[in-house]
């Protein structure tokens, strides 16, 4: 674990690779419970099979509003006690974002005694006042632990920091060091570098890798949280091999890579179908069902009860026939 004070020493060494982020398999009478051996199951796929360094822990697609403060808690443990037998230095980043600051303080405090190395916590999904507000939640729990904090930029808090607010929270605690910015905004990451040139940024948009910003050090040699696993298996290891060309600075080959592995054709194949509910579509969501469908076409387990907790919808006919379609033109499931 990285203390506060060495948080941003850490960062620049330890956040490389994918980082994982995992859903949550849920079974019993309407997915009140969580199958625990499905998500023993993933962690290992991640970690032991896929070979990834990095685990993103009870975020957005393993739908954290919708757990229990016990049920995150023991995700993390699960997670952290199946990774670390396969790989001891395997990088676990738990997300503790919750609207009271004293329920995220007791995530925070409990991620650090778990033995998860940073804890990154999303923008507060209600009544955010601002920049001003956020920061003043940092600080709260900043001053009570002594872990490494990361910040989670998402649209899907309805409220999104602009980098000169990002940049001030860098500033001002001293114990974040890095951050998701996951609001598809390219434009505002290479602002937020140049406001806080420390501060390890990932942006979502996969195309400013290719435009060279991680040799330019605008954005870090980690994906800090994604959904490696669902693009790629032990057998094709598409995503990894494109992302070493990226960390190598093999920017065309990258380029070429995506083109012709199918994997640029399969973004735009699979629609919008993980971040999007077409009942509310200005908004973004982070569709348990979705990611978790996507999953079960490549054999994960998903456990029995297959669609996301409320208030998230079930998932439609509509969306699982082209999610399917685009993996099996991608290859990634049998013809």
């Amino acid at each position: 674990m990285a203390t506060a004070a060495e948080a941003r020493t850490w960062a620049r060494g330890a956040l490389r690779g994918i980082g994982d982020s995992l859903y949550t398999p849920f079974c019993g009478t309407d997915g009140e419970d969580i199958d625990w051996d499905a998500y023993r199951t993933l962690v290992r796929y991640c970690v032991g099979d896929l070979g990834h360094p990095m685990l993103w822990c009870t975020s957005g697609i393993a739908e954290f509003w919708s757990l229990t403060i016990g049920e995150r808690k023991r995700l993390l443990e699960v997670a952290i006690e199946e990774a670390r037998a396969i790989n001891p230095d395997v990088v676990v980043q738990a997300c503790t974002a919750a609207t009271a600051p004293k329920d995220c303080l007791d995530l925070t405090q409990h991620a650090a005694q778990a033995g998860a190395d940073i804890a990154y916590i999303q923008t507060p999904m209600m009544e955010a006042h601002g920049g001003e507000g956020v920061l003043r939640f940092f600080k709260y729990i900043a001053a009570r632990t002594d872990i490494a904090l990361g910040m989670f930029n998402s649209p899907s808090s309805g409220y999104v920091l602009t980098p000169a607010e990002s940049a001030r929270i860098y500033e001002e605690v001293p114990a974040v060091c890095a951050t998701k910015e996951g609001a598809f905004r390219p434009e505002a990451s290479r602002r937020l570098h140049e406001l806080a040139p420390g501060l390890a940024v990932w942006e979502c948009d996969r195309t400013v890798y290719r435009a060279g910003w991680l040799r330019a050090g605008i954005v870090c040699p980690a994906q800090l949280g994604t959904a490696g696993y669902l693009f790629e298996t032990p057998q094709r290891r598409q995503f990894s091999e494109y992302w070493e060309l990226i960390l190598n600075d093999k920017l065309l080959e990258a380029m070429d890579y995506g083109r012709e592995s199918g994997m640029d054709q399969f973004d735009l194949d699979i629609g919008s179908w993980w971040t999007c509910y077409p009942g509310r579509s200005d908004y973004f969501t982070h569709w348990g069902g979705a990611f978790k469908y996507a999953a079960s076409l490549l054999g994960l387990p998903i456990g029995a009860y297959p669609h996301s907790r409320p208030p998230q919808a079930e998932l439609p006919a509509e969306a699982k026939a082209q999610i399917e379609t685009a993996y099996r033109r991608l290859g990634l499931v049998g013809g």
